[in-house]
């Protein structure tokens, strides 16, 4: 997804290419989730004849300073990315946009003409990304709220140690915070974790001054390289724990050692067990935790590859998940004794409800015969419940219990 390397990519190439130029035309999406706040016709109004002077970007979000406001400005959520038309501008696995659709793209969100020919788009295949139309981006949510940009606004090393220690989270989770520090997502909090040999969940409180000076040496060296080959990922050292993040378990490695996953910061974990080990007390509240998290993190991991899957922004979830409701209740709802004869008796699960009673019907079927005599065996409950009179005929009303059973032959 995209983090402060590839938003900066971004950036970079909008500032090269598009800074000076006027912009001649605009064509803005009818997607109110997407395009928050403006109409469509009133955001294309909004930039028509304003001149690009700037490209600005704090943490994930970015956005054009023109020559007067408002300003177009654009939060990447998970899928958002910048395409200029001639020019190679970083992509990355969830834009999922290629070279050979369509331009602009059906996904564009706010499509771009500059005044020399030059075509500029924001697109977002699964509609996550924010976009909007602000005359002041930096004072208002979200970009208000962030904390120092780590590539522009570095803390140094002392004020850096001093922050994370006053922090009894888990130093993953702490990196994930946007208003601690802006710009670190998932894959980024992975990849300085693992080099600075710290594992995700170690309480940032109990980090030594060494520690936190080193991680905050890996902060800057990840995201300046990240940034030095123009976030491209296939241009990442090879030694990175990157290349390994989305491997199954069991298959990933980096430099011969395996890497494990659990959930930190309420997201998928990738670490380094021989590297990255937890001090002193930290070991058993993790483990705990590990336990805790191995179902859901499954799951989790389960819905992520459907959605990495999914082309229309989490529709195939949702069909899977009623279509796993709708079978559940044609199951539950199917009459005793009818379907497929059982040829042999099942002891029932006791874990499983449903199963509990498709057992029980195909016995009552076995034994009475397709289940007619599932009325007959309640009529007879009923019967014992009875007094007097009633009782007796409602007796001589029932036929014999053993009248289905075949009369012994004579010998």
């Amino acid at each position: 997804m995209p983090e402060l390397p590839e938003v900066e990519a971004a950036r970079r190439a909008v500032e090269d290419h598009c800074v000076g130029r006027k912009i001649k035309r605009a064509v803005v999406a009818d997607d109110p989730k997407v395009i928050d706040g403006v109409s469509p016709a009133d955001f294309q109004s909004a930039l028509v004849g304003k001149t690009v002077v700037a490209a600005r970007r704090k943490g994930k979000s970015m956005w054009l300073q023109l020559d007067s406001p408002p300003f177009p400005s654009f939060q990447f959520g998970m899928a958002g990315t910048v395409y200029i038309k001639g020019v190679a501008v970083t992509k990355y696995k969830r834009s999922a946009v290629k070279d050979t659709d369509e331009w602009p793209s059906k996904y564009s969100k706010v499509f771009i003409e500059l005044e020399n020919g030059l075509e500029l788009s924001f697109t977002d295949k699964r509609r996550f990304a924010r976009v909007r139309l602000l005359n002041d981006p930096t004072s208002v949510p979200p970009i208000s709220e962030l904390g120092p940009d780590a590539l522009l606004e570095p803390m140094t090393i002392d004020e850096f140690a001093e922050s994370v220690r006053k922090k009894k989270i888990a130093i993953k989770t702490l990196l994930l915070d946007q208003s601690f520090i802006a710009g670190i997502g998932n894959w980024v909090a992975d990849e300085v974790l693992y080099q600075a040999k710290i594992h995700p969940l170690e309480p940032a409180s109990s980090l030594s001054k060494e520690s936190c000076a080193t991680l905050h040496k890996c902060i800057k060296e990840v995201i300046e390289k990240a940034i030095e080959v123009g976030a491209d990922s296939s241009q990442y050292p090879s030694n990175w724990i990157f290349h390994s993040r989305e491997k199954k378990p069991g298959k990933a490695f980096v430099d011969g050692k395996r890497i494990d996953f659990i959930t930190a910061g309420g997201r998928t974990t990738a670490y380094v067990p021989d590297l990255q080990k937890l001090n002193g007390a930290n070991v058993l509240n993790a483990a705990n935790k590990k336990g805790k998290q191995t179902s859901k993190r499954k799951k989790r991991g389960k819905e992520e590859e459907e959605e990495d899957e999914d082309d229309d922004g989490g529709v195939a979830i949702e069909e899977d998940k009623e279509d796993k409701e709708t079978a559940k209740l044609k199951k539950a709802n199917k009459p005793r004794g009818q379907g497929g004869k059982s040829s042999t008796r099942r002891k029932p699960k006791e874990s499983d409800d449903e199963s509990d009673e498709a057992d029980i019907g195909e016995e009552d079927e076995s034994a009475y015969g397709n289940g007619k005599n599932e009325q007959k065996k309640r009529t007879r409950g009923a019967v014992k419940n009875e007094k007097g009179p009633e009782k007796a005929a409602n007796r001589k009303a029932q036929p014999a219990r053993n009248s289905q059973k075949p009369k012994k032959r004579a010998k």
